[in-house]
This record gives structure tokens, C-alpha cells and sequence, in this order.
């Protein structure tokens, strides 16, 4: 181990001596992304992170210690919009809540409730108020092990901050990080192999057993920047925080006119989106990781499983996926009652691995293929 993460590991004891969140991040690889984007997390919020990613984090429901607050520009509307997320009782879920002229309108992030899924996730009510770009934030309250909390915003959207998770999470750990409470965590097993395919490309998405929160992303652009990437990952809060909170959204210049023409993309700068042209990125501090771009497509998968309303035990592929297929897929296995099973914690086998390995499975069947 090198001198500079020794020293980022005995910072990280001194922020609450918590070993457990160093020991399943590789800090070979990370250790960069650590200290610029995590250590700053703590530096800031003085929290001691002992409460917010102890080992009992898994086994109970937790919910904010309190509201965390935050104002941005929503990405397509170019609206200044607040946003608070506020603690929940047990057994709540994850709630939007918009602001209307004729008050409060709650709308459950659950997989019915998605109505759009074109360039983001937009949820909506029975009555057509919408809340759209939901998938940044359901994959910080997912990825930091949240079940219970009511996100409140004054528009049609969450607004898109830097265009990754990382200012949810510093938001989040500010406002005290989660705070346990006294209902076991109810999970959803994947019992057997559910997939879908997109009849008019090459691009599908499954969902298999798996003894954690597992995903395999893998994207393929033709550009010289990108070009095939591929991450496996397995989830856990101290991971999600470290390795993906941090990974932004990004887009082609040569799409912003035409977008905004369709009056879209509004308030997307280089603030808050990694911005391609045909050689280069435009944005000057570069990238925040090599491939940052399959790990914002993780990271907008966690948000968009987060809509199967529990925590997931299971394993995601995605080949080319995105916000519609993952939508399609969420539904497909909702749908297949014996592809599943919702289940707590202790009535499981544990695991030891941080990545998929081989061995007993939880009731491995045959796949149920869809197209």
C-alpha cells in the first residue's frame, strides 16, 4: 500500500474509524476518486459515518436523521427548482412529493407509476402530475441503503445538480446521514432469470439470482472516446458512495441544438453534464473517471431497479440498456410472480464475495425470455 492511501485510509479512521467502508472499496484503482470526491464529503459534514454504514445497515429499515435540503436547475426546463428530502416512517417507501398550485401530490416510486421514459424516468399520478429525471435521485437513497423517505420538489423535475448523485449523497450525509430504524428490511429475490430485448437493435436486459445487489453494464458507442465499456459491480453504500455516486450524465454537442429545439435540455451546461464533441471533452476538468461513462449507466440503473419498491437481491446485465428497457424489465419481473419472491434479510445465505461467483443458487430456473 502507498504512502498516499495509508494516509487517505488513516483519514478515513479518523472521520469515525470506520474500516468496514474501506476495507470493500478497492483503493488500488479509486484511491483518486476517494479523495475527491468522498473525503470531501466528510471533510465538509464532519459526520461520523459509523451510523450511516455500520454493519447492522442491511438488516433494518433506515431513513433520513433528518431533511436534507437543495436547489438546482432542472435539466430540460432550465427551472430553478427546490428539492427536500425528508425522513419516512417505516415501511413508507420511497415517495415524490410535488408542490401544485392545488397542494401537495404524492406519487410512490414504484414501477406503475413510470410514464415516460424517453431521454429520463418520469413518474406520474392518476391525474397526469408528473415528476420526471427521478433516477438520480432514487439511486443515491437506493445506493446509501435508504428505504423510507418523501422526496418534495416545487417542479416538474429533480433538479439535476452536477448531473450525478455525489451532491445527493453529500447532501444526504450533511443532514446526518441515515438513521436506523426498528422494521427488518424486506428484499426482493430474483428467483429465476427474467429478460428483455429491444426487437429493433441489439440491446437487452436481464435479471438473475444472485446472492447481493449485483450489475454488469456494458455500453458500446461509436465514438473514439467511448467505445465499448464495460463495469460489474457489486452494491453496497460505502462502494456506491466511492466508485459511482460521482459519475455524471453525458450527451453529444452536436445533439444540444436539436434538443433544445424540442425544448429540451434547457438547463443542461457543463456544469452539470459531460459534454462530447467529435475528439474531445469539452468540459475543462475532464472526466472524473476513465470510464465514467458505463458508470453513469450504472448508476442510472440502480436508480431505475430502485422502482421494484424493495431493496434487490439479484443480478442485472445490461447491454446497451437504458431508462426503457430497465422499465420494461422492472415490469416484466413484477409480473411473474414465481420469478420472485420479497423476503427478509436473515432468511438468507450470506455472502462473502464482492463479485459474482459461482456456487448454490437461490433457485436458479429456467430464464423467462421476453422481446
Amino acid at each position: 500500500m502507498t504512502h498516499r492511501i495509508k494516509k487517505s485510509v488513516a483519514l478515513l479512521q479518523q472521520c469515525g474509524g470506520i474500516a468496514s467502508y474501506v476495507g470493500s472499496c478497492d483503493l488500488r484503482s479509486n484511491h483518486v476518486i476517494m479523495r475527491k470526491y468522498c473525503y470531501p464529503i466528510i471533510e465538509k459534514t464532519g459526520t461520523n459515518l459509523v451510523g450511516v454504514l455500520g454493519e447492522d445497515l442491511m438488516f433494518y429499515q433506515h431513513t433520513l436523521k433528518s431533511t436534507a435540503k437543495f436547489s438546482g436547475v432542472g435539466l430540460h426546463t432550465g427551472r430553478t427548482i427546490t428539492m427536500e428530502i425528508q425522513p419516512a416512517r417505516e415501511n413508507t417507501g420511497l415517495v415524490f412529493v410535488r408542490k401544485t398550485a392545488d397542494g401537495l401530490v404524492e406519487i410512490p416510486a414504484v414501477s406503475k407509476n413510470v410514464v415516460e421514459t424517453r431521454l429520463a424516468t418520469v413518474l406520474a399520478d392518476e391525474n397526469g402530475v408528473r415528476i420526471s429525471t427521478v433516477e438520480h435521485v432514487l439511486a443515491a437513497l437506493a445506493g446509501m441503503e435508504i428505504d423510507n423517505a418523501k422526496v418534495i420538489v416545487d417542479g416538474p423535475e429533480i433538479p439535476i445538480l452536477d448531473g450525478s448523485s455525489a451532491p445527493i449523497v453529500e447532501g444526504i450525509l450533511r443532514a446526518g446521514g441515515a438513521a436506523r430504524q426498528t422494521q427488518a428490511r424486506k428484499f426482493l429475490v430474483v428467483r429465476k432469470p427474467v429478460r428483455v430485448f429491444d426487437e429493433e437493435s441489439s440491446r437487452w436486459a436481464s435479471l438473475e439470482p444472485a446472492r447481493g445487489f449485483e450489475l454488469d453494464c456494458t455500453i458500446d458507442f461509436d465514438h473514439p472516446l467511448i467505445r465499448n465499456q464495460r463495469i460489474e459491480f457489486e452494491v453496497s453504500a460505502s462502494n456506491f458512495i466511492s466508485e459511482i455516486s460521482g459519475a455524471r450524465t453525458f450527451g453529444f454537442a452536436r445533439d444540444v441544438e436539436r434538443m433544445r429545439q424540442a425544448g429540451l435540455a434547457l438547463g443542461g451546461s457543463l456544469d452539470n453534464a459531460i459534454v462530447i464533441d467529435d475528439f474531445s471533452v469539452q468540459n475543462p476538468d475532464g472526466l472524473r473517471f476513465p470510464n465514467e461513462f458505463v458508470r453513469h449507466k450504472l448508476l442510472d440503473a440502480i436508480g431505475d431497479l430502485a422502482l421494484l419498491g424493495a431493496p434487490l437481491i439479484g443480478r442485472y446485465v445490461g447491454v446497451c440498456s437504458g431508462h426503457m428497457l430497465n422499465d420494461r424489465l422492472v415490469k416484466a419481473l413484477l409480473e411473474r410472480e414465481n420469478a420472485y419472491e420479497i423476503t427478509e434479510l436473515g432468511t438468507l445465505p450470506p455472502s462473502n464475495s464482492r463479485r459474482r461467483r459461482e456456487g448454490p443458487s437461490l433457485g436458479l430456473g429456467d430464464a423467462l425470455v421476453l422481446s
